[in-house]
Order: C-alpha cells, then sequence, then structure tokens
C-alpha cells in the first residue's frame, strides 16, 4: 500500500485583499504576489496537486483560519513579476529564468467556524504549529497533519 504523500499547508491572504468567500465564488485562482524565497520555495518544490491548504485571513479582526482549498495546479512562473504594471513586478526576472512560482488553489469548503489565531495559540495541541510561532509571518507555510486535523475539529468542520 503506497505511503499518503499528501501534504498540508496554510496560505494567508488579507481578507480586505482576497478572502475564502472571493474564492468560493471565483472557485479557482492563482496564488500570485509572494515574494518571500522561503514561501516560494514551498510553492516550487514542495506543494503538489490535491495537497489541502488552511485558508487564513491575515490583518483581520480576528485574524483566523477561514476555510479549506486543495492546490490545484503544478507550479509555474508567477506572470506578475513580468509586469511593470503591477505591484509585483520584478525587473531582474526573465522569462528564461523566473524568479517567483505560484500555484493555483481551488476551492474546497467555507469552515462553520472561523478559528481565531487566539484560539490557535491558546491550544497546547498547536503550540509547534508555525502560525502560533512568535514572529512567524510567511505568507505560505507547511503544517503537519495532526494539527490540520485539530484544527478542522476546532472548526467544527469535517475530518479529512
Amino acid at each position: 500500500m503506497a505511503k499518503n504523500t499528501r501534504k498540508y499547508w496554510l496560505m494567508k491572504s488579507e481578507p480586505d485583499v482576497y478572502s475564502i468567500d472571493d474564492l468560493a465564488r471565483e472557485g479557482r485562482v492563482h496564488w500570485d504576489g509572494v515574494r518571500n524565497y522561503q514561501a516560494r520555495n514551498f510553492m516550487r518544490d514542495q506543494m503538489k496537486i490535491d495537497d489541502l491548504v488552511l485558508f487564513y485571513h491575515s490583518n483581520a479582526k480576528p485574524p483566523g483560519i477561514a476555510g479549506l482549498a486543495t492546490v490545484a495546479s503544478e507550479p509555474y512562473a508567477d506572470p506578475t513579476q513580468f509586469d511593470p504594471k503591477s505591484d509585483y513586478h520584478d525587473p531582474k526576472s526573465t522569462k528564461d529564468n523566473p524568479r517567483w512560482i505560484l500555484v493555483d488553489i481551488a476551492f474546497v469548503e467555507k469552515l462553520p467556524a472561523l478559528v481565531p489565531l487566539d484560539a490557535l495559540k491558546a491550544d497546547p495541541a498547536l503550540e509547534e504549529m508555525l502560525v502560533t510561532q512568535r514572529g512567524s509571518r510567511l505568507s505560505v507555510q507547511p503544517v503537519e497533519h495532526k494539527h490540520f486535523t485539530h484544527v478542522l475539529k476546532m472548526a467544527g468542520a469535517a475530518p479529512r
């Protein structure tokens, strides 16, 4: 029997820029504008189609996990890096050697209840989850399966 190779992720978005409701309405989106090398490397080197994503609302009151998505594409070059009119333009990036990579994500569900960051931090079972760590600002980060399932339980969502 093959070992389950699915990975689990947390991806942050400011809900006034792009929310779980936007993803629900659109169904699928390319996750562009990531300009952190570690986050890019996670998308480029480790994300696979069908990996599950905790969709996190950052810079919100309260911040927290609002929904689920799935990785819906192989990684590919972020087109915003080539667009001089984009806030994410990178003049040092070329089509032959792109610096910035993205994946598409697809909507799975809006969680029955938002799981606020304060609740994540207060739960001893999640003390090693990256998003609960002091100074953790990474917009794309891995999540251990045990933490993923615990968050779903906290939200009142069906296990995956």
